[in-house]
């Protein structure tokens, strides 16, 4: 690449350097530019090829970033005064970028402080010895709601309480990184790390190729294969623990299970049995042994911990004695992230280690002790004064924290008389002064405060850094602007060496050898949520080809009192369709319930399948404020119906031929069989309007076909022998019953090797029986009974295999 300020593209001189209109913070540590205004070694060649690119090219480029994000369904969860929304993925396009050199430093102090909290976790729930000796105030470890007392004793199944960590990092104005805060509980945002990382280079291929940019795909297979390995038994799973869809960073629980190609479960898939955690399948329990847990460790059992946990499993703790199961990270790690702790760590380094902390705390101070607190409030103008035992950062605005330079002298007075009166209750840090990165600003960049978030995984050979992360950066020149509940950003962080470096990949090398293994057994939630998903996709699809056929007539007579309209419009009543309305809330809200089902199973679900079932919802939503009845309610029903077909045939085409894929395919075919034979026994009955013949076969997408089998005009035996008892039209009755025999015989066995299940025994009775049917034997009350007698089986199907 070409490089310089002031070449020319297409004929015209190129704008100003980016650094001509950067102006850094006076008295703040920048990470582009030095003290005197000159890009740091790793940054140099970034920026001129930023420079290079120009503002016009620079715009589309973040703009692809932004559409990857969007097509990807990359989302937060905020929660604000209007409950909780989902928000798009507020990327900052402009990555952290750190010298391989500092980064191994930054990397030797984390692998240190991990190795330290292990041994403190261990302690407190073990010997106590740092409380014995009084280096840890026992009344603060006694006053955490993370000191969980049934688990203490308990030593972890794996031999190791911490196996992920993440910690916030800061620098400050001195250039020092320093640490700002521990996350040990069920660290966030490694997902989304990845997801900065594909989004960034989607913009910067360029210039992500030619610098020497560590790989983050190594990390985490490392960390996949350690947990694969911590499952000793031959029968044993590997899972990951989520609290459910309403979660803020549920996307990200999702996406790493579907990554690593681990299952993704909730509390109510899990149950203890014999001592031992199950997981509740369609083949049975089958047994997990190490399950990574991305929910605070308090809700994890009601039975033992918080009792209104709806999003846990009781007899967890249990299993956990009884060695059964290895939770990641171990149950009472989360201790270590109460912020009183960490004016205690440099004082416990140097009793067990006799070492100094290689990447300090921000300075700390718990007002519980004499000395401590009276240098609080004699200092409480430079101090962020908040609870002690919180565990959120003290940039985090949390309503509790407090900047003692921002206080009135009423508050300050306030805020003394509580300390004095109740020390335990407090801790003072050091405020923090944040060093800025450059975001990208109307063309321009600009500083804003950043923190980075580094994440470290135990392996066989022991802790693996992550190498970048997760930095989050400011929406303002506010530090506390950079929490993502407040409007912050995220950026990718590149790690650059001077050298190449090692194209890691998730993928296993060429030179190992490997073992086809059948896909993990199908949670029975995951099997009841694809097949609801299916059938609400199949009734959907039914719903729009009877409007479809509504509207045409309705174009073409401008009459909506004609006797096959009006017969219409009293067949969808009950079902809460109206078809005065172009697009009924009815039809919407089907659809709104499969986006709901597929949303409980993100993990199952590929980006393309995704995306287009989203973009299906948007499209409906769209119709209905936009769309009139008639020829334009008809011409949008035809675009509904091609989205349902195209979200259709990446499912069926794209979809492993297992499980899954088997109970979506059964929910197709039970609505298919259900709504044909209801709209068969309504529009085919003796009563029927003229022209409802020709309406159903529309309805069945069986006109040209009709045509070709039958030499004569429509009439009612034809339509129900083409409809109802042709086993080779994928519109008939007797074809989704011979589907659902032949999937259904495909399920696990529920009662045993060579025994059928109710389910089986009622599709095959039931098959046999219409097989031999006559169309004069198909009256419009058979053909009711047969939709009740297939809406039946979804109930034996249920009792069997989600229950």
């Amino acid at each position: 690449m070409a490089k310089g300020n002031h070449k020319r593209v297409r004929g015209k001189p190129q704008a100003r350097s980016l650094l001509e209109h950067y102006q850094p913070i006076d008295g703040v540590v920048d990470e582009m530019v030095d003290a005197s205004g000159n890009p740091r070694p790793a940054w140099k060649h970034f920026v001129e090829a930023l420079d290079e690119l120009g503002a016009e090219k620079l715009g589309q480029r973040f703009a692809r970033a932004d559409q990857y994000l969007r097509d990807a369904g990359v989302y937060y969860r905020v929660y604000d005064k209007a409950g909780a929304n989902e928000r798009e993925w507020p990327l900052a396009h402009i990555p952290l970028l750190i010298e391989d050199s500092e980064w191994q430093a930054i990397s030797a102090g984390l692998v240190q402080r991990a190795d330290l909290f292990e041994e403190i976790v261990a302690d407190i729930h073990g010997q106590n010895r740092l409380v014995e000796k009084g280096i840890l105030p026992a009344g603060l470890i006694a006053a955490s709601p993370e000191y969980l007392r049934p688990v203490v004793g308990t030593r972890p199944a794996g031999g190791h309480f911490l196996h992920f960590c993440a910690f916030e990092l800061g620098r400050g104005p001195d250039g020092r990184w320093w640490v700002l805060g521990d996350r040990t509980q069920a660290p966030s945002g490694a997902g989304f790390a990845l997801e900065n990382r594909v989004a960034t280079t989607r913009a910067l291929s360029d210039i992500y190729g030619e610098m020497h940019v560590h790989r983050l795909a190594g990390f985490f297979r490392r960390f996949r294969d350690a947990l694969i390995g911590m499952a000793k038994e031959s029968d044993g799973r590997v899972a990951i623990l989520t609290p459910g869809p309403l979660n803020e960073t549920y996307y990200e629980h999702a996406y790493i299970a579907r990554y690593l190609g681990i299952m993704l479960l909730e509390g109510e898939d899990l149950t203890v049995s014999g001592g031992r955690l199950m997981v509740r399948t369609v083949s049975g329990l089958m047994p997990i042994s190490v399950l990574w847990r991305r929910l605070d460790a308090a809700f994890a059992d009601p039975l033992e911990l918080r009792p209104d946990s709806q999003i846990g499993t009781p007899g967890l703790v249990e299993a956990i004695r009884q060695g059964t199961v290895s939770t990641v990270n171990a149950l009472g790690s989360g201790l270590m992230e109460t912020r009183a702790l960490l004016a205690f760590l440099p004082k416990i380094a140097r009793e067990l280690w006799g070492e100094e902390l290689l990447l300090p705390s921000v300075a700390t101070w718990w007002c519980g002790q004499e000395t401590e607190r009276a240098h609080v409030l004699a200092n409480i103008d430079r101090m962020v004064v908040g609870p002690a035992l919180s565990t959120r950062l003290a940039f985090e605005d949390d309503g509790q924290t407090k900047l003692g330079a921002a206080l009135s002298a009423g508050e300050r007075a306030d805020l003394v008389a509580r300390i004095e009166r109740d020390g335990e209750a407090f801790v003072g840090q050091e405020a923090v002064t944040l060093s800025t990165t450059p975001v990208y600003v109307g063309g321009w960049l600009e500083p804003r405060p950043a923190s980075l978030r580094v994440y470290l995984a135990r392996t066989p050979e022991g802790w693996t850094v992550m190498p970048g992360g997760f930095a989050r950066v400011g929406l303002s020149l506010d530090p506390t602007a950079i929490a993502m509940q407040r409007g912050g950003q995220a950026a990718d962080v590149w790690v650059v060496s001077d050298r190449p470096v090692e194209r890691e990949t998730l993928l296993p090398r060429e030179s190992d050898s490997f073992n086809r293994t059948r896909p993990g057994s199908l949670p029975s939630r995951a099997a009841e949520n694809l097949t609801w998903l299916g059938r609400y996709i199949e009734r959907s699809e039914d719903t729009v080809r009877i409007l479809r056929a509504y509207h045409v007539r309705l174009a073409e007579t401008s009459d909506p009192d004609m006797p096959l309209l009006a017969d219409i419009r009293d067949y969808l009543e009950p079902f809460g369709i109206d078809v005065e309305t172009a697009i009924p809330p009815g039809l919407i809200g089907t659809l709104d319930s499969a986006v709901y089902s597929a949303g409980q199973i993100r993990d199952r679900f590929s980006p393309d399948g995704w995306l287009a079932l989203k973009d299906l919802s948007k499209t409906i939503h769209h119709f209905a404020t936009a769309v009139a009845p008639g020829d334009d309610a008809t011409r949008a029903m035809t675009v509904i119906l091609r989205k349902l077909a195209g979200f259709s045939g990446l499912l069926h085409e794209n979809m492993y031929r297992f499980a899954g894929w088997r109970f979506l395919e059964i929910g197709r075919r039970l609505e298919r069989g259900i709504q044909i034979a209801c709209t068969l026994a309504r529009l085919t009955s003796r009563e029927a309007p003229d022209g409802a013949l020709d309406m159903m076969l529309e309805i069945g997408d069986s006109v040209m076909t009709h045509r070709r089998q039958y030499p004569v005009q429509a009439g009612r035996r034809t339509v129900i022998d083409l409809l109802a008892l042709d086993p080779l039209n994928p519109r008939s009755i007797l074809f989704q019953l011979e589907r659902l025999r032949a999937e259904i015989g495909l399920l696990p066995s529920v009662g045993g090797e060579g025994h059928m299940s109710a389910a089986a025994k009622e599709i095959l009775q039931l098959n046999t029986a219409i097989a031999i049917k006559e169309p004069a034997d198909m009256t419009a009350k058979a053909l009711n009974e047969l939709a009740s007698e297939i809406g039946g089986l979804y109930n034996s199907l249920a009792k069997a295999y989600f229950g």
